[in-house]
């Protein structure tokens, strides 16, 4: 059971530090390509959630992130045992949640700084982080874990 609360502060360790970096080694606005033009650390700030939607609304976040902080430990604590896959997809959504929480509480923003382009559809994807891409990993995963469990439902009850 540890490991996975283990997983869960590496994410808000590597999120953290990639943050510090970025707020010590590069000015606000900053584009350092990486691989021109499809990846590049740019330094943005977002006020708000997911592509800057409800900017300026801390105290919203902070309620919302709070609910979902004790969710994810009741589901871990009493849904998931037994199941690795539930288990690892809850701390890595856990990480992501309290690396974003940790910025918008102490700095009153989200440091964001990887910026994509998808070139199949020229898409420039919205600018993320460490925690932001965490909370996409583990909600593909715990898709994958809600399948898989609803097949081997099915199993048992045929």
């Amino acid at each position: 059971m540890f490991i996975y609360y283990g997983i869960a502060l590496l994410i808000v360790a590597a999120d953290q530090w990639t943050k510090w970096l970025v707020l010590k080694q590069m000015e606000l606005g900053e584009r350092i390509p990486v691989m021109e033009p499809y990846l590049a650390w740019l330094s943005h700030r977002n006020r708000g959630a997911a592509w800057g939607m409800l900017e300026g609304k801390m105290w919203l976040f902070a309620i919302i992130t709070i609910a979902v902080i004790i969710g994810i430990l009741y589901y871990f604590h009493k849904h998931a045992k037994g199941q690795p896959l539930f288990q690892l997809s809850l701390m890595i959504i856990l990480g992501g949640a309290v690396g974003n929480f940790i910025d918008r509480m102490f700095r009153g923003e989200v440091v964001d700084f990887v910026d994509v382009l998808i070139p199949v559809i020229n898409y420039d994807f919205p600018i993320f982080n460490v925690a932001d891409a965490a909370l996409t990993v583990g909600v593909v995963l715990m898709i994958i874990f809600v399948i898989y469990d609803e097949k081997q439902e099915k199993k048992k009850v045929s």
